[in-house]
């Protein structure tokens, strides 16, 4: 059964680390960038999300929102499922996008990642 609580690292050495998660199968916690990231000052950010009640599914879906901090000018939603594997390794496969402030309308073709 997978459970997304503690600290989970990601293939560009980013780190999630779920510090809260409720019955209710919501959580939170903070996520720092790794070395995919140009920017050396950035320090973890909180995240708020939510997992499929892990009661229903061994290998739950979940999402989760990450709101930079040192930025303030974007923000990026996550989307995944957990699974475990025969030894009963734990692995998150998520799609994120990263949405940008802009300044106008006009701008909206660019704000999105």
């Amino acid at each position: 059964q997978c459970v997304l609580s503690g600290s989970w690292r990601n293939d560009d050495g980013g780190r999630m680390v779920v510090s809260i998660l409720e019955t209710d199968g919501s959580f939170l916690g903070s996520y720092l960038p790794g070395a995919a990231t140009d920017d050396a000052q950035l320090l973890a950010s909180p995240l708020k999300g939510m997992q499929q009640d892990a009661e229903l599914a061994a290998q739950p879906v979940f999402s989760f929102v990450v709101h930079w901090r040192q930025r303030g000018k974007w923000t990026t939603a996550f989307v995944g499922q957990c699974y475990v594997d025969e030894a009963g390794k734990e692995t998150l496969h998520a799609l994120w996008l990263m949405r940008d402030e802009v300044e106008n309308p006009g701008q909206d073709w660019k704000a999105t990642r």
